[in-house]
């Protein structure tokens, strides 16, 4: 029976914990999927990660409003994002090299933050788990299986999950989305119609690099509530790989974050048991898993026929 008991638990416990390290990958991978649905791929995810998670700490840790560090993480990744779309859209440089030289600016600037500004790693108290209590002695959070599963989460990773019907609405049924959708299937049709292809493009980018930001800071002021060098440790290509794995849907790149998530949570749940399973193989797992999505030729299918060419009007 207790065998039984501990193995209930250690399920909830790896469930939950999927759940719970989903949230930057799904800010991240969403972000990304609303800008290569315009046709731009923006690989500097990672580095963007990287500053919005850097600020949203510093903020959090001079003056302890949690919100306020968050709309830092905002503010670095809609200003990242504008130098992306302004490099790869307006003067249309190479999309791949601008996003490789934005994480690079991006992991030595938080690096040279970190040190100057902070020095030493240290925590905070950032976003706590909700409970949803209903009384004083009884909060959802308390019901059994369900309770841990749904109920015991922060904000942000509500808003994540939430997020997803979101950009299926934005994409599918606004006008917006239409627009974004269309400069990313076929830009040169789009401006025949009266569509700013530019103007789609940079919207689209710098919305991703907005929830790139928050990706970030859901790390720093939520999950881990630590801000050190290099901590997103490929999360940002990992969120970039989703968007092919969930074929540019988000709804197929939830599935595939919570794939990635829950491997992540058994990879640290068999240190903690102590299973006999190598600690550089349990790291590896979740990259290995990215090398074989992108190898599946199906989801190719879905991908923007415009993703990656730059557009100048008058041209075919």
């Amino acid at each position: 029976m207790n065998g039984e008991l501990t193995t209930i638990a250690i399920i909830l416990g790896i469930i939950h914990q999927g759940i719970r390290l989903a949230t930057p990958y799904l800010f991240a991978a969403l972000g990304e999927t609303f800008s290569q649905r315009s046709g731009v791929l923006n690989l500097g995810v990672e580095g963007i990660m990287l500053m919005g998670a850097f600020f949203s700490f510093y903020v959090a840790s001079e003056t302890g409003n949690l919100w306020l560090a968050l709309l830092a993480a905002i503010i670095i990744g809609v200003l990242m994002g504008l130098f992306m779309a302004v490099v790869s859209i307006t003067f249309q440089a190479e999309q791949g090299i601008s996003g490789i030289g934005l994480y690079l600016f991006g992991l030595g600037m938080s690096s040279l933050l970190f040190k100057t500004m902070i020095g030493s790693v240290t925590g905070i108290t950032g976003f706590s788990e909700l409970q949803f209590c209903v009384t004083d002695s009884f909060c959802l959070a308390d019901i059994p299986v369900l309770g841990e599963i749904f109920f015991s989460h922060s904000i942000l990773t509500y808003g994540a999950f939430l997020l997803v019907p979101i950009s299926v609405w934005l994409l599918k049924r606004t006008t917006w989305g239409l627009k974004v959708r269309s400069v990313g299937q076929n830009p040169e049709a789009a401006d025949s119609v009266g569509v700013s292809v530019n103007r789609a493009r940079y919207a689209a980018v710098i919305l991703g690099s907005a929830l790139a930001g928050i990706a970030g800071a859901s790390l720093s002021i939520s999950l881990l509530n630590v801000f050190q060098e290099n901590m997103i440790n490929g999360i940002g290509f990992i969120a970039v790989a989703l968007v092919y794995f969930g074929g540019w849907s988000p709804v197929g790149v939830m599935f595939g974050a919570l794939l990635f998530s829950t491997i992540s949570a058994l990879q640290l749940w068999g240190q903690v048991l102590g299973l006999n399973i190598s600690s550089n193989i349990s790291v590896m797992l979740p990259y290995i898993l990215t090398i074989v999505a992108l190898a599946i030729p199906f989801r190719r299918a879905a991908q923007p026929a415009a993703l990656t060419k730059p557009f100048s009007r008058g041209e075919n």
